[in-house]
Formats: structure tokens, C-alpha cells, sequence
């Protein structure tokens, strides 16, 4: 399911978080899927409770699950998930490149690097 690399400088609850997320958007969790409990997750991955309950909480607040007071946490519906993950990537590709203009990177490269992606 999500796995823990103590080594990796981020935080816990965002391995937890980026897990869950990539779980979410490859729909191994379908939509309105329960997601495990608070506690079992924490008990299964050996870490605080209060860790997943962090990850459960931004992953909410970021529009992929919902939670029902009593019932638990689960996956939104996709096409919410299809527009958020979108708009995040397009988001992280608009910063990548003003990077790479800075760095003299311009469009017309840009576009042929562009195009080699899609034939891959």
C-alpha cells in the first residue's frame, strides 16, 4: 500500500500523503472507496496515529477525500480528482519553466523537448 522510507528527509506525513495521492489518482481507491482507518494505518505502518490523522487532514483539504464523522475517510469522485490533479501538475509545470527560462531555456526548445515526450 504506502511505504515509509525512514531515510528520506520528508516528513512522515507527507509519504503518507504523496502515497495515498498517487494511490488515488492511479485508481487502486475507486471512487467514494473507503479509505483504511486512522489507526489501522498507523498500526500497519508503525507510526503516530496523529501522523496519518495530518496526511488524512491535507489530503482533504486538497479536495481527494472526504470524510464522514463516524464512517471514515474516502475518495472523492474523479472528476474533481482528474481537475485537481491537472491543475497541480500544470501548476508545477509553469513553475519548472520560469526555472528553465532562467536558466535560457526558451520556447523553441521547449517545444521540441514537448514533442519527444509525446512520441515516447
Amino acid at each position: 500500500m504506502v511505504n515509509i522510507n525512514y531515510r528520506d528527509p520528508k516528513p512522515l506525513y507527507e509519504q503518507v500523503k504523496e502515497g495515498f495521492r498517487r494511490l488515488i489518482v492511479s485508481g487502486v481507491f475507486g471512487e467514494n472507496g473507503k479509505l483504511p482507518s486512522v489507526r489501522e494505518l498507523a498500526a500497519e505502518l508503525a507510526i503516530n496515529p496523529n501522523t496519518i490523522q495530518r496526511a488524512y487532514r491535507e489530503l482533504e483539504s486538497e479536495g481527494y477525500i472526504y470524510s464522514i464523522s463516524g464512517k471514515g475517510s474516502f475518495v472523492s469522485e474523479r472528476k474533481e480528482l482528474n481537475e485537481l490533479s491537472r491543475n497541480r501538475l500544470l501548476s508545477r509545470f509553469d513553475a519548472l519553466v520560469s526555472e528553465l527560462g532562467l536558466e535560457g531555456v526558451f520556447g523553441d526548445e521547449l517545444c521540441r523537448r514537448i514533442k519527444e515526450v509525446e512520441q515516447r
